[in-house]
């Protein structure tokens, strides 16, 4: 018997009901099949803990869990041993059609073959169990049409932050506030990254190079580098948490390439932090989502969140501020997220009544990046002579900008290097202007006007400050 299949040790409660009554043997209830569709990192995590915990599960839920077919690429490639061999199958067709099978969990990632596998187990009425980021954020509305269709329930709690409970959370114990603002750490490796370059004074070369070689960046960082990863995460919380159906397109989106061992330097001699953030907010009944490098004060406690970490914070009407901190990646954090969807859609099989539902049923604007109000950090190279921050200020007036701060710091050579004037000659020095509160398309004007500055020899980072009410 394979040690994925319902065992002797079955709960208490089935056990009683399969004890004979009057002379008779009651059946205990039957076994909910499951055809898990990828056998990496997450989906060998998954049946490693379903192993591990198995009386517990099976007496929470009340029921046996039945792992009924293993769909992989690469059926001769060599699994551990909570992988029963002759589960193993590369027919993703055959388990899908298996009219035993209730429930597929879907731990293959991307949104090629995965999406297609997932509409089909929807459109047949099986309950569906999803870590894949990608199709919930790009292909929300596909697949919420396919679980319509088949009156079949979806679960997605491991697509975003690992093993953080954030889906939850939002779609039911917060379900009652008006959330007015979700921001979190949303990437492990670009938190590793930054953590790395503030710790230890690393360049971000020098800290991808880390974050590749412990295994949390891959070959092409682009996905979490660039930010792309974290604005798929804000799109699903954001829509749960606005009750608004969200787009990749309606994210401003800038990573961390451009943030230099400078800029986290002078921001912690400041009393800031760089993480990237992903924020978005609901003002005015209108939603505006981005992500991009962040100055967090010190004293905050997403500033806190260190190494490969998630977090996400919510601000609601009720609630007030919380925190939801954790693993956000790895092949047991996530498993525990996927782990627990199960759990929930096996003890809610059989009722005939859905438990999940796209809950996207207002229809609200949303805001491009121009219209959001923000402090920001500018970094200058400029000539080290008088007159020059008074020229510099003009601009920033003239474009509505008021500056709160200006910091210098020390006298270098003429620069050399991209994106500083050529011609520019004599000693320079880093120039550090913070901004009030004011709309980017006005800072991004100031900007413009300082390109055509002779007093300016170079832009060096333009990067945000937290929201002052965050």
């Amino acid at each position: 018997m394979s040690t994925l299949s319902p065992r002797a040790g079955a709960p208490r409660a089935a056990r009683r009901r399969a004890a004979a009554v009057g002379g008779a043997s009651v059946p205990g209830p039957r076994p909910v099949r499951v055809a898990l569709l990828g056998c990496g990192t997450v989906g060998g995590g998954l049946l490693t803990v379903l192993e591990r915990n198995r009386a517990d599960i099976e007496r929470k839920v009340g029921r046996p869990i039945d792992i009924a077919h293993v769909v992989v690429r690469d059926a001769g490639k060599p699994r551990g041993p909570a992988v029963p061999a002759h589960l193993v199958t590369t027919r993703a067709d055959q388990a899908l059609a298996d009219p035993g099978v209730d429930v597929v969990v879907e731990a293959m990632g991307g949104t090629g073959a995965a999406l297609e596998y997932i509409l089909r187990a929807l459109r047949a009425g099986k309950t569906v169990v999803t870590a894949n980021k990608d199709v919930m954020a790009d292909h929300g509305r596909e697949v919420w049409a396919a679980a319509e269709a088949g009156g079949a329930d979806v679960y997605f709690e491991a697509a975003v932050g690992g093993g953080i409970p954030i889906v939850r959370a939002l779609k039911e114990s917060l379900a009652g506030n008006s959330v007015r603002r979700v921001a979190g750490i949303l990437n492990g490796t670009t938190n590793y990254m930054l953590t790395r370059m503030t710790r230890d004074g690393s360049s971000l070369e020098a800290a991808l190079a880390e974050a590749q070689a412990a295994g949390y960046a891959e070959a092409d960082p682009s996905a979490d580098v660039d930010g792309l990863d974290a604005a798929r995460k804000l799109c699903i919380l954001s829509s749960i948490a606005y009750s608004v159906r969200c787009r990749m397109a309606d994210v401003h989106v800038e990573g961390i390439r451009g943030v230099s061992a400078a800029d986290v330097a002078y921001a912690r001699r400041m009393g800031w932090t760089v993480k990237l953030l992903a924020i978005s907010e609901l003002r005015d009944g209108r939603v505006t989502m981005r992500v991009h490098p962040t100055l967090v004060p010190v004293a905050h406690p997403l500033a806190a969140v260190s190494d490969a970490f998630n977090a996400v914070y919510v601000q609601g009407d009720a609630i007030g501020d919380a925190m939801f901190y954790g693993s956000g990646a790895g092949a047991l954090p996530t498993a525990s997220a996927i782990l627990g969807d199960l759990m929930d859609a096996v003890r809610r099989h059989g009722t005939g009544v859905r438990q999940t539902e796209c809950t996207c049923f207002y229809r609200r604007p949303f805001d491009g990046i121009g219209a959001v109000p923000s402090r920001f950090y500018v970094r200058l190279l400029v000539p080290d002579r008088v007159g020059v921050l008074a020229k510099i200020a003009g601009v920033f007036g003239r474009s509505g900008v008021s500056i709160l701060s200006v910091l210098q710091g020390p006298t270098l050579a003429a620069p050399e290097g991209p994106g500083e004037r050529s011609g520019a000659a004599g000693p320079v020095a880093d120039l550090i202007i913070v901004t009030h509160e004011v709309r980017e398309d006005r800072l991004q004007r100031a900007i413009a006007g300082l390109r055509h500055l002779e007093a300016v020899a170079g832009i060096s980072a333009v990067l945000r400050l937290a929201p002052e009410d965050l």
